[in-house]
């Protein structure tokens, strides 16, 4: 039992690879971050922002056709979905300029 215990620790201590680190996770994480922050700030105004302003755009010049056709059918308007999306629209175009104070980028 005692042969076969040195005989086991033997294969596993020459079987196993150190895992040494070749620095602290922390600086690698970092080092990583910056190295892609600019990329992901790139992307995010010029693809993201973008298609969500089309989104929105789209939904509002939608909701108002509907409304129109909602104020046809009953003669009131519902202003409210309208002044959401808007809002919102603006929001989004509005969110390059300041969105990366917020953020820290």
């Amino acid at each position: 039992m005692n042969m076969m215990i040195k005989m086991l620790s033997a294969v596993v201590s020459m079987a196993a690879d150190p895992v040494l680190a070749a620095g602290s996770v922390a600086e690698a994480i970092i080092n990583t971050w910056n190295a892609a922050k600019e990329q992901i700030r790139s992307v995010t105004d010029n693809v993201i922002f973008p298609v969500i302003d089309v989104i929105l755009a789209i939904l509002l010049f939608v909701k108002i056709g509907l409304a129109y056709m909602d104020y046809r059918d009953h003669g009131k308007i519902e202003w409210v979905p309208i002044a959401i999306i808007f809002g919102c629209l603006l929001f989004s175009l509005t969110a390059p300029l300041y969105i990366w104070n917020i953020v820290n980028i």
